[in-house]
């Protein structure tokens, strides 16, 4: 049995006539028709069975979409809010689940009280976006826990570091710690925040588990830790990891190679002034991964769809300004002891 499972961000998915954050942003209807029918057809090519979506106003599209491409369950964890002086502007917007296999219970996520102290946070905490936590009911009695989230963004793009995989968790404290309770590093204070709760929500299941998200931070940055590493959240613990990015569980093939010719380089999710990122993430548990001991699965594809980006790095409304991640996981093995 494979299972594939993709993270999309959708780029303001609001159905005119509404618009989002300014009344003057809103699609036409053919501006609109001409985004869903590049959406569907980017969801046939990611050919999943299970999809968390991000940016998405209009859950109600949204839904008959996706139900017309064979995903018979769809789930939400909050509503998106209207302006209270335009009702026809959405202010905020939400996170979804489509998916192939029964959604058999919903969880709410909490916010971790104690990470808010830590990270210096003040006033009352809510979720950028409210993730959703979901039991999906795989054949042969597997259940897989799926989590879709969006973390808070940081629009004006300040107070971002950039870290490579050669320096410590303990650097990357140093240099960002100081700076939480800085007026210009808000918004990875809250992300920060948001990943730590998620974190100390994942380490209760003891169930496989996949978090499929725009994690609006870069590979290599401490918001990774805060989502996944133990001793980020304890000095006394060892390095260890609650969710392993999936990329680094699949190499792809390489044909006739040049014999100089280079590893291949992580493919960038999306584009700031020319520059690319990554920032969409499928992270698995210890579970799916063939390098732990009885792990019941193994991630067998990993692929980003980006050639919508290589024509257009900013990405434009009429489809999406991120690339969509997949990765396909192989239960097979498991057959058997189920």
């Amino acid at each position: 049995m494979k299972i594939r499972l993709g993270t999309f961000n959708l780029f303001q998915f609001a159905a005119p006539p509404y618009a989002w954050y300014t009344k003057k942003e809103k699609f036409t209807p053919r501006q609109w028709q001409e985004k869903t029918t590049w959406i569907k057809e980017q969801i046939r090519t990611m050919d999943c069975d299970i999809i968390g979506f991000q940016e998405v106003f209009s859950q109600d599209e949204l839904k008959a979409l996706v139900k017309e491409l064979g995903f018979a369950y769809f789930a939400t964890a909050d509503q998106a809010k209207l302006s209270t002086n335009n009702p026809m502007k959405y202010v905020t917007t939400t996170v979804a689940l489509a998916s192939k296999y029964p959604i058999s219970k919903l969880h709410k996520v909490r916010a971790h009280t104690p990470s808010l102290k830590t990270h210096g946070f003040q006033g009352h905490f809510t979720f950028s976006r409210l993730p959703i936590k979901a039991t999906i009911s795989l054949p042969h009695a597997q259940e897989l826990l799926v989590y879709v989230s969006h973390l808070k963004s940081n629009r004006l793009n300040a107070f971002e570091y950039a870290f490579t995989c050669q320096e410590s968790l303990e650097y990357k404290k140093e240099h960002i710690f100081p700076t939480l309770t800085d007026k210009h590093s808000v918004a990875l204070q809250q992300r920060l925040c948001e990943a730590s709760s998620l974190f100390f929500d994942i380490r209760k299941s003891k169930k496989p588990t996949v978090l499929l998200c725009d994690l609006n931070d870069k590979e290599y940055s401490l918001t990774i830790d805060a989502l996944s590493n133990n001793k980020y959240h304890d000095n006394k613990r060892k390095e260890s990891y609650i969710l392993e990015d999936a990329n680094y569980h699949y190499t792809q093939e390489i044909y006739n190679p040049h014999p100089e010719a280079k590893a291949p380089t992580r493919k960038p999710t999306s584009y700031f002034l020319g520059k690319g990122h990554v920032l969409d993430y499928i992270f698995i548990s210890r579970h799916l991964s063939k390098h732990h001991e009885g792990h019941i699965a193994e991630v067998s594809d990993y692929k980003v769809l980006d050639s919508h980006l290589l024509e257009n790095k900013d990405g434009s409304l009429l489809n999406s300004d991120h690339a969509q991640v997949v990765c396909e996981l192989d239960f097979s093995k498991a057959d058997s002891h189920v």
